[in-house]
């Protein structure tokens, strides 16, 4: 079972031994309940974000890894006894390095006696040092360098292969550093010798690793980084030993050091609050992915693979697509959205089938279907707001076109109301075909009818205004008749005057109501509409009639009438020029010839 671990005081290289520690993983491959809390109430990482790393070791049975990771990092790992030789730490315990946020990995060792032949669980520690850390510690001796099984290459290749497999979305991007320190070293062959040999045979195994397909000509370093370094014998040079563990102490913790070890590219980026679910994903991922050490459970690797190379496709589809919804929100229409839309979703299928095709056949399939309408999911947001931005344009277009058309004379409502009928649908149709995409089952019928619908309405609500408006036209050409020949023979009446303003008014009526019935054919309006608007009209002008008689008829306009009659009898002779007046005429009885004229 998991187990914890409490430090007991004690100095080591003047770093005081830190917090307590935790066997994450055990002997029988089952990881802990408790990394959570220990992240949050033992070594207080929780709330760090992004700002921690992570240390792990891996290397040969009683190597003194954690023994170097104790005086490293001031950790208190279990360590070997001298005299025992005996395997210490089984499974994989974590700590945190005093006064630094770096979790500290003490692997169990590599070649052990207790584990025999099975090297599963090894090599699943080392994979999963591999996916979760930042720099990997391979501890080793200086007599195990050039030997294939003493400098764990045979685990190293392993560990390429499966890393290539299950991460290689992640190339370039986030690297491992694996610093090989050197045990034991006596100075006899330099370091820069030892690696070079360590160099060599890396670069041997990456050449003999099997590659996915588009990584065949991926290099190492497009994975990890390497560092070297050596430390002297422990036991016979115990004060050089101490000072170079002190230097090396340096390089994890001096950001300005030249070779400090934590560059940014070798974070995982995983938030210190969720390493716990991460660090159990990865190793559920492992303990269910056989290819590890056998090459079974193919469907449960490609679940996983499939879910991540959706994940990574997806991902950048967004990206590319978030560009739409800040301009189609805003109601503008985008250009050619239709073959962006079908560009990216099928650059994004594209970029998934050429990742996971290769996997279990159903699982890739299904995959597949999922990320495809997922995607078109997305877009089909996209394309509802194009139809209302193409919809709002539309209906715009046809209001602007018939007002445009009505402002001229002569025009015929119903053509003018057709055409730009015909012009705005066939605009609405073409641009929303357009961005139809294809194995969907998208339509715009419901949105060609709501258009229709929104033409209608304006439509019917411009015949009411220009029929009003060519009613309000007649009614005031007829006034002005009307007003022309009232004031004509009211200012020359005659006995038979009354009937020749009814015969007037009749003959102008008569032919309004023709120029009414005629213009009413392009409104398209009823018998029955027609009938009301003639009743209406016949009613309207009459009141107009009655109205002018009345004005003419008032009392200040009945006398000012008669008084400029009285002034042209009395000042104007016969044929209208002005009287010249002689002494023997005789003013009064012209005076009341006159009156009684106008009388």
């Amino acid at each position: 079972m998991n187990g914890v671990a409490n430090d007991s005081n004690g100095q080591a290289n003047g770093v005081k031994k830190t917090s307590t520690q935790l066997q994450i993983i055990d002997e029988n491959q089952h990881f802990t309940q408790e990394l959570s809390q220990s992240m949050k109430d033992e070594w207080h990482l929780a709330d760090s974000g992004f700002n921690y790393n992570l240390v792990a070791v891996f290397g040969s049975q009683s190597t003194g890894k954690s023994t170097l990771l104790n005086r490293l990092f001031g950790t208190n790992f279990d360590v070997m006894s001298e005299s025992a030789r005996r395997q210490t730490t089984k499974g994989i315990w974590m700590s945190r390095g005093k006064d630094m946020n770096v979790l500290i990995m003490d692997v169990e060792g590599t070649d052990g006696r207790e584990r025999g032949e099975d090297q599963d669980f090894e090599r699943k520690s080392a994979l999963f040092s591999m996916a979760t850390s930042n720099v990997i510690i391979v501890n080793l001796w200086e007599h195990q360098v050039g030997l294939y099984q003493g400098a764990n290459m045979g685990l190293l290749k392993t560990v390429f292969e499966v890393n290539l497999q299950l991460f290689q979305a992640a190339r370039g991007k986030e690297k491992t550093l694996l610093l090989f320190v050197i045990r034991d070293h006596v100075g006899a062959t330099p370091l820069a010798n030892l690696a070079n040999t360590l160099t060599a045979d890396l670069d041997r195994i990456w050449q003999s690793v099997s590659k996915p397909e588009g990584l065949e000509n991926c290099s190492i370093n497009d994975y990890f980084d390497f560092m070297f370094t050596a430390l002297p014998h422990k036991l016979l040079l115990p004060e050089k030993f101490e000072e170079e563990v002190i230097k090396l102490r340096e390089r994890f913790v001096n950001q300005n050091h030249k070779d400090f070890v934590f560059k940014p590219n070798y974070s995982k980026r995983v938030p210190a609050d969720g390493f716990h679910v991460y660090a159990e994903g990865i190793w559920d991922q492992i303990m269910s992915n056989k290819d590890l050490d056998l090459p079974t459970q193919q469907e449960l690797l490609a679940q996983y693979r499939c879910d991540e190379i959706a994940t990574v496709a997806f991902e950048a589809f967004l990206g590319k697509i978030k560009g739409f919804r800040q301009p189609i929100e805003a109601g503008k229409i985008i250009e050619g959205l239709g073959p962006q839309m079908e560009e990216i979703r099928n650059t994004t299928i594209k970029q998934f089938d050429k990742d996971a095709s290769r996997y279990h056949s159903d699982v890739y399939k299904r995959k597949r279907n999922e990320i495809l309408n997922k995607a078109n999911s997305q877009l089909h947001a996209f394309y509802l707001g194009q139809l209302k931005n193409l919809s709002k344009k539309a209906i715009t277009m046809f209001n602007s076109r018939i007002q445009e058309k009505l402002k001229g004379e002569g025009y015929d409502f119903a053509e003018v109301v057709l055409n730009a009928r015909n012009e705005v649908e066939d605009y609405f149709k073409k641009n929303a075909e357009s961005i139809v995409l294809t194995e969907t089952d998208w339509t715009y019928d419901e949105e060609i009818t709501q258009l229709q619908e929104g033409i209608d309405e304006i439509a019917a609500k411009s015949r009411i205004e220009e029929t009003k408006k060519m009613i309000n036209g007649l009614e005031k050409a007829f006034q002005a008749q009307i007003n022309e020949f009232v004031t004509l023979y009211f200012k020359s009446p005659t006995p038979d005057m009354w009937t020749k303003i009814v015969n007037k008014f009749q003959e102008v009526l008569d032919k309004t109501e023709q120029q009414l019935l005629k213009k009413a054919k392009s409104f398209n309006s009823s018998e029955e509409e027609n009938a009301k608007s003639v009743e209406n009209l016949r009613k309207r002008s009459w009141q107009q009639l009655r109205k002018k008689i009345d004005d003419e008829l008032a009392d200040n306009m009945f006398l000012l009438k008669l008084r400029e009659r009285f002034e042209e009898k009395f000042r104007y002779d016969d044929e209208g020029l002005p009287k010249v007046w002689k002494p023997e005429d005789d003013i009064d009885a012209h005076f009341r010839k006159s009156r009684d004229d106008v009388i």
